[in-house]
């Protein structure tokens, strides 16, 4: 650093604060108490307050040690106004640079422009007090009053606005601006790391490789980009194969798990696809699914060996007719399909005059097929085909096959669609 730099910023002159609060943030309240304690004349206060919520406070100059505004009265007579407060020593700022990067929330909390309670706590452990107290704030005015008047009052409470949106202009005002202040505890971390590494290496412990996700997350904003990311691969990777000379492990199923490795790959290039499309962030959340549910899942997107697909149905409690007839339905519709496969419920009055409505309309009149209800369903008079209407309002076509009713198709909106489709392949 250059000598006799000494670091400054200038933020432009606030909007009106009409109808709100000078400070939501905790440490900016303490700011503001630190004033008011300190302040003898409550009505000068007062009449400070109303001339930093009218828009009185110019632009706001800090510097170590100082706070700078020329403010208005409501006469329009401008004055300039200063609020001191003594800065850190090199000794003092030592120590909280040793304190805070002991810690990397410390960091963390303050590159997300906030000022934790254990940051402050642990600052006055170390004998250092960041925010100030009574008779902290010292102030100087042209308009000559020896103590708190309406213009350094002013100024007070547009810092207050200030800091609620950057805790650094307290920091500034101590002593040290963003920028050194990061490099210094970038400088701290980085030997305090390597001094780690040096200690478990000489007691024999071996030495992690790479950043622990919180320190890196807590210097986020002092380290280079990120390399763009990977495009997406062609197709889902190759798990290793498993079959080898040496005899598995007791209870280990080497085939099964090559299955269930497959598809994991499967399932990770389809999350990673979705997860790279446009808007994937405002979609809803994928449901999770029940062991049972993902039983079926795996049986029907993995098409296992018959000795697999039966560990598979007691995985979800089936037997091997009940496993077909659950995938069937999965590849139709997934988890809508399976539940209006599984379950039988009883429509109540909106529900079914609704459904009473769609099938009424579905065809003309005198041409549609008879249909007998029971719950849900809607069987075919005469033919081995059924409807059932789901929870969402949409119709499932069944089909009966030896006996057993089974998955015919997607869901339709419209019944007759639905029905159109078992009708003409039956």
């Amino acid at each position: 650093m250059n000598e006799g730099y000494e670091p400054e910023r200038t933020f432009a002159a606030l909007p009106p604060a009409q109808g709100r609060g000078f400070a939501s943030s905790w440490w900016g309240q303490a700011w503001l108490k630190a004033l008011e304690d300190t302040a003898l004349d409550g009505q000068q206060l007062k009449k400070g307050r109303r001339l930093a919520r009218e828009g009185r406070v110019g632009a706001v100059s800090v510097r170590p040690g100082r706070i700078t505004a020329v403010v208005q009265d409501r006469d329009s007579t401008a004055y300039r106004s200063d609020v001191l407060l003594q800065g850190l020593t090199e000794e003092e700022w030592d120590r909280f640079l040793d304190m805070a990067s002991e810690r990397s929330g410390h960091i963390a909390a303050l590159l997300d422009r906030e000022m934790p309670p254990h940051l402050v706590e642990d600052a006055a452990a170390a004998g250092l007090e960041l925010l100030p107290g009574i008779g902290d704030l010292e102030p100087e005015c042209s308009c000559e009053a020896w103590d708190h008047c309406p213009h350094t009052g002013a100024l007070c409470y547009q810092v207050a606005r200030l800091l609620d949106q950057d805790p650094f202009v307290l920091l500034l005002l101590r002593g040290r601006d963003e920028r050194r202040l990061l490099d210094e505890l970038q400088v701290r971390s980085a030997a305090r790391a390597v001094r780690g590494t040096r200690d478990e290496s000489s007691a024999g412990i071996p030495a992690a490789r790479g950043v622990r996700a919180d320190e890196a997350y807590a210097a986020r904003d002092i380290l280079p980009p990120l390399p763009p990311p990977l495009p997406l691969p062609a197709e889902p990777g190759v798990p290793p194969s498993l079959d080898t000379e040496t005899d598995p492990a007791g209870g280990v199923d080497p085939s099964a798990l090559e299955f269930l490795a497959a598809d994991s790959a499967v399932r990770a290039f389809a999350m990673l696809a979705e997860a790279l499309a446009v808007g994937h962030g405002q979609q809803p959340l994928t449901a999770v699914l029940t062991p049972e549910q993902d039983a079926v899942r795996l049986a029907a997107d993995g098409r296992p060996d018959a000795r697999l697909a039966a560990r598979l149905g007691a995985a979800a409690e089936r037997g091997p007719a009940g496993l077909d007839v659950a995938v069937r339905a999965w590849r139709y519709g997934g988890t809508a399909a399976l539940a209006v496969c599984d379950g039988k419920w009883l429509p109540g009055p909106d529900e079914l005059a609704r459904a009473r409505a769609q099938l009424a309309s579905a065809w003309e009149e005198g041409d549609g097929p008879q249909l007998r209800a029971a719950g849900n369903r809607w069987t075919v008079v005469g033919s081995g085909a059924q409807l059932r209407y789901g929870p969402d309002g949409r119709w499932w076509p069944y089909v009966k096959e030896r006996g057993r009713w089974v998955p015919a198709g997607p869901a339709e909106d419209d019944p007759a669609a639905a029905l159109a489709g078992v009708q003409s392949g039956s």
